[in-house]
């Protein structure tokens, strides 16, 4: 483990099951807020079907948010897969969590990463250096991250996790210390990030 991943003081993390646990990103202690969610059938149905069928894709997008109603638009990502079962389900939620993140955040340009992984895409401890980023795995382990001991924990398939990086205003030196999940042999992870570009 390298020097980066010692325990940083005077931070929390808070995991919860309520989506009201992702508002306490707002408090200057707290670098990480993670939502337990659990994924519907058909949520579940489609990202297994993309991972088995598109090994290694991966699409991304910058979106203009529009400034009355907080949304974007996300179908562009899944066009070519509008044949597998559960797309309108899975679009769905993608489109639901990017309008919540946005709306949340006042976020005025998205960015927004969508990949099936069949290896650790960042394997080192690290902090980001965005302000901060929504993490979201629908198939395969999920990001792990240290807590404020320094000990390792874990994110679920479904949970959404707001991450503090450097960039947030007052985070400077405190940003949360994640990294990528080593995968099974033949597992594939489907994740999505969005960040907040202004």
């Amino acid at each position: 483990m390298s020097a980066l991943a010692a325990p940083q003081a005077h931070t929390l993390q808070v995991v919860g099951d309520n989506l009201l646990t992702l508002t306490r990103i707002f408090e200057d202690d707290v670098n990480l807020a993670a939502w337990q969610r659990c994924l519907s059938e058909p949520v579940q149905t489609f990202a297994r079907a993309l991972s088995a069928q598109s090994p290694g894709w991966g699409d991304s997008l910058s979106l203009d948010v529009a400034a009355d109603t907080a949304c974007c638009d996300l179908s562009p990502l899944l066009r070519h897969a509008e044949h597998l079962p559960g797309h309108a389900a899975f679009l769905n939620d993608l489109q639901w969590v990017a309008d919540a993140f946005c709306c949340l955040l006042g976020v005025r340009r998205l960015g927004v990463r969508l990949r099936v992984l069949e290896k650790a895409m960042c394997p080192r401890w690290h902090v980001d250096h965005v302000p901060v980023r929504l993490i979201t795995t629908y198939t395969g382990s999920a990001t792990q991250w240290l807590d404020a001991s320094g000990a390792q924990q874990h994110l679920a398939a479904g949970d959404l996790a707001l991450l503090k990086g450097e960039k947030w205003i007052g985070n400077q030196g405190r940003g949360v210390q994640h990294r990528s999940p080593p995968l099974a042999e033949g597992e594939r992870r489907l994740i999505m990030t969005l960040d907040w570009l202004a």
